[in-house]
């Protein structure tokens, strides 16, 4: 495993324990369908939580955040709605992205829509 994919997956594991330890309950984890995979799927409360989790050793290439681009943000929306067709149709929905940056976590609630 690279530097990179190791990274990202302990920040996946790191994400699941901060999410847990603030209340939310983890429903998958790397849920992969056509096109790509959801890092990890939650519940906050009665909302279903779709995360994306980046880490960055450094700013070589931009923000954590940042690498969440619209393209990105694009596929993560196409791989919810089909996970979505397994929950109620009222079930409230929120897409997070939490960051790892020079050893300090962020977590973006409603990163975007």
């Amino acid at each position: 495993m690279s530097g990179g994919a190791a990274r990202g997956r302990a920040g996946e594991e790191a994400a699941a324990r901060y999410l847990e330890s603030i209340g939310f309950r983890i429903l998958r984890r790397n849920a992969r369908g056509p096109g790509g995979e959801i890092d990890i799927m939650a519940r906050d409360g009665p909302v279903l939580v779709f995360v994306e989790v980046k880490a960055r050793g450094g700013r070589t290439f931009g923000s954590a955040l940042g690498a969440v681009d619209a393209r990105k943000r694009a596929r993560i929306r196409t791989l919810a709605a089909d996970y979505l067709q397994f929950f109620p149709a009222a079930t409230e929905v929120r897409f997070d992205v939490i960051t790892f940056e020079g050893g300090r976590i962020a977590h973006h609630r409603g990163a975007f829509a």
